[in-house]
């Protein structure tokens, strides 16, 4: 993955596309020391030299450009004329034989529908829990993250654009079906696994069938996602997982059609979902200066959150940088950030970040019953659990979240 927000430390995240061997796969924590003297902006990855192959614990395994991980899938209907339709995400395209629909991953092969990319991640990657960003699942632990090629929305301010907005064909990926993934994440004592950095329901298959592997093994499942998902195949999964974080683009309408290649109402039907299901949820909105910042548009998103998923959902608005189309576009000023949040906590809602401005008050998490700071946080470094039974030390007030 390409970080190209200032500050980030370069180099350090496994990524396909950049297809280099080593030694097999190691820990390497990042001291607390070395995290404030990089100065990163919201981004800390850990170190690896390489990634285990299934089965050879003392090789590295290479990633492989142009390799495909082709299976049948069920997400699609059978149309006349040998077309096919895909069933995973709400633009339901149509494919043509021989074709592949607009998120790159998904072919039609003489009238049967197939996914490209199963069991082939162009991205593996062990970090923070909190780099998710998840701040109320299982703080300071480590989430091993898996992520393919392939979206089926275009954002044009995305930060994985290089992988998710490319063919399958033309990034480095790695031979891991979801045993081996599995395998790798208890190797490195990870205690979750995280579908996230491209977008999970481009590989849907592959995400579904680890996830249940992982709640064999023990593992949590942690999912960040756009939200766009079509309610049947979102049904076949939340029973498998755990905490969903969802990238709310903006609450426009407008926006998502002219920013996203996309709808807003299907992605808050995936949250209204979410949550009648159980399913722990925290929301990332990253603010884009004059394109989504506006007080009223926040107060509004605010207020839906509030009053459909409850003033207990954690909300992260996340600073903009320039990237990809939108590079004309200067950073979000802290100024607005704190205007958000300061706007979130009028509406009602009571856990409320500031994401990628280290250093940032907006970090922690204060209990809302008396005002203690109840996991201190410097970027994604967790300094100090004030929680006893998932409830504030203090007063006693219950954190909603997954705590142990």
């Amino acid at each position: 993955m390409k970080d190209q927000r200032p500050g980030s430390v370069s180099g350090t995240e496994l990524k396909a596309s950049e297809g280099s061997t080593g030694p097999p796969l190691k820990t390497s924590d990042v001291s607390r020391r070395a995290f404030l003297r990089a100065g990163v902006a919201g981004a800390c990855a850990l170190c690896f030299g390489g990634l285990l192959a299934p089965g050879q614990p003392a090789q590295a395994q290479s990633a492989r450009l142009g390799r495909i991980g082709r299976r049948r899938s069920p997400w699609f209907e059978t149309l006349p004329g040998s077309a096919v339709r895909c069933t995973l995400c709400p633009k339901g395209c149509t494919i043509q034989a021989g074709r592949r629909g607009p998120c790159r991953v998904r072919e039609n092969r003489d009238g049967v529908g197939y996914t490209l990319v199963y069991g082939n991640p162009a991205l593996v990657q062990l970090d923070p829990v909190e780099r998710k960003p998840f701040f109320h699942v299982l703080p300071g632990t480590r989430a091993l993250s898996v992520s393919t090629a392939g979206c089926p929305i275009a954002c044009q301010f995305c930060e994985v654009w290089d992988m998710a907005l490319v063919q399958p064909d033309d990034v480095h990926a790695y031979d891991l079906p979801p045993q081996a993934i599995v395998d790798h994440a208890r190797s490195t004592e990870a205690r979750s696994m995280s579908f996230a950095f491209g977008e999970p329901v481009a590989f849907f298959e592959y995400m579904h069938d680890t996830a249940a592997l992982c709640r064999e093994a023990g593992l949590l499942n942690l999912v960040h996602s756009s939200g766009y998902i079509a309610a049947e195949p979102l049904e076949a999964l939340v029973e498998l997982i755990d905490a969903v974080n969802i990238d709310l683009k903006s609450f426009d309408p407008q926006f998502y059609r002219r920013y996203c290649d996309a709808e807003l109402e299907p992605v808050l039907q995936t949250l209204r979902r979410l949550h009648a299901a159980g399913v722990h949820i925290e929301i990332t909105n990253l603010l884009i200066p004059t394109l989504n910042d506006d007080p009223e548009q926040v107060a509004e998103m605010c207020r839906w959150i509030r009053d459909e998923l409850g003033p207990s959902v954690p909300l992260h608005f996340a600073r903009f940088y320039p990237l990809y189309k939108l590079s004309n576009l200067p950073p979000t000023p802290v100024s607005t950030l704190d205007r958000a949040r300061a706007v979130a906590h009028d509406v009602g809602l009571e856990y409320v970040y500031v994401a990628r401005v280290t250093g940032h008050e907006g970090e922690s998490t204060y209990c809302p019953g008396c005002g203690k700071t109840i996991i201190r946080r410097l970027g994604f470094f967790v300094e100090e659990v004030a929680l006893t039974d998932g409830a504030c030390s203090q007063c006693g007030t219950v954190v909603p979240g997954i705590w142990s």
